[in-house]
């Protein structure tokens, strides 16, 4: 089998063990089966009192660590994690099934590849019902938005994101969507300037709060969202819609 990237790798089915380097994919498995969830980064929050074995950070893993906890399968993402990781856990002779998630189409397909074909589970009730959720483009336009992730300096969400591509699912224009980078660098002015009808300020990965965020901008609205609605993909994406339409709609 071949994960997003083509690589081909070999795993025991149905996977008994799995250690997660993404925090969507890691509250997705322990959603769907989670005594097979072995480790997880010190960033998988969700679910709440999650406990398995933290194996650090998504960008420097302890391989060491993984490799003591014997799993048949490690879980990565192109975008989250890197190549470097993948390669010496791979030459450890630890399979790595990497995803590539740029839009929602493409988080349903992965995971659906993933938990089909990885690991050998079938399809999840979770995932069938988040892609009826999202199964259709929005009926209104709602204006033109940029979403912020970060501030001094001002970041912003650019072209070619999954996070993107749910703006656009909820009736936003992302005014950086043609931009060459995918997260850029802005200035505030690019983004307080009068043809923005709104700016998105999530709680991470920047924790904006009714105090720190808002009081910068004097031209545009500012809506403070969820940025795991916005920006993880799994069993959070069942309640995400419903919930950014609702903050949208009162903001």
């Amino acid at each position: 089998m071949r994960d997003d990237l083509g690589t081909e790798l070999i795993t025991r089915q149905p996977v008994r063990r799995v250690v997660s380097l993404v925090p969507s994919l890691t509250e997705a498995i322990a959603a769907t089966e989670p005594e097979a969830l072995v480790g997880a980064t010190d960033w998988c929050t969700q679910p709440p009192g999650l406990e398995v074995t933290r194996v650090r950070g998504t960008k420097n893993p302890d391989r060491d660590l993984i490799s003591e906890l014997r799993p048949d399968l490690v879980v990565a993402n192109q975008e989250e994690n890197r190549e470097l990781d993948v390669r010496r856990l791979r030459a450890e002779g630890i399979p790595v099934w990497v995803t590539k998630i740029e839009t929602l189409d493409e988080a349903f397909a992965s995971m659906r590849r993933l938990f089909t074909t990885a690991l050998g589970w079938g399809v999840p009730e979770w995932l069938a019902e988040a892609e009826q959720v999202w199964a259709e483009p929005s009926s209104e336009f709602r204006g033109r938005a940029a979403m912020a992730i970060w501030r001094d300096p001002w970041m912003v969400v650019g072209s070619s994101t999954f996070t993107g591509d749910v703006m656009a699912r909820l009736g936003l224009e992302n005014v950086f969507a043609r931009h060459p980078e995918r997260y850029p660098h802005v200035e505030l002015a690019e983004l307080d300037r009068p043809d923005i009808d709104l700016v998105l300020l999530p709680d991470e990965p920047y924790v904006f709060t009714p105090d720190d965020g808002p009081e910068a901008f004097t031209r545009t609205r500012t809506v403070l969202c969820s940025g795991r609605s916005l920006t993880w993909y799994g069993p959070s994406l069942v309640t995400a819609r419903g919930e950014l339409e609702s903050r949208l709609a009162v903001s």
